[in-house]
């Protein structure tokens, strides 16, 4: 399952991309959980729909581009060179998100500010 997990992610960051919110919508279960480490935390998103308002807010930046796509069993490790939004948004960073899967579906998305707490998050070795 964990194959097609990744591809998956990467179906997603596609319809990202190209703003294709019915393929995004049905990538995500309808109690999906998408935060930065605590799910009750303010901007936190619970359920398909507040992610959905999420991603097609006008100020948005874009997704920043895919550097990779990680197997870890049912969670899965996306890496990102993205605008650094407290910078402003003129830097660019590496960010790391991990995506849960549950029955073909992302049940959970997490953020973190640095791949290696993403690395470490998805239970995987931090690369040197």
């Amino acid at each position: 399952m964990s194959a097609a997990n990744v591809e998956l992610a990467r179906r997603g960051y596609e319809a990202l991309v190209r703003g294709d919110l019915d393929a995004i919508a049905e990538l995500l279960a309808p109690d999906v959980r998408w935060h930065a480490g605590d799910p009750d935390a303010e901007g936190a998103c619970q359920g398909r729909a507040q992610a959905l308002a999420w991603i097609h807010r006008p100020e948005r930046q874009g997704p920043g581009r895919l550097v990779d796509v990680i197997d870890a069993g049912d969670k899965v490790l996306v890496l990102l060179e993205a605008p650094d939004e407290a910078a402003g948004g003129g830097a660019v960073r590496l960010r790391g998100q991990v995506s849960t899967f549950r029955d073909g579906k992302v049940v959970e998305m997490v953020g973190y500010a640095t791949p290696a707490d993403a690395f470490a998050a998805a239970g995987l070795p931090v690369p040197a």
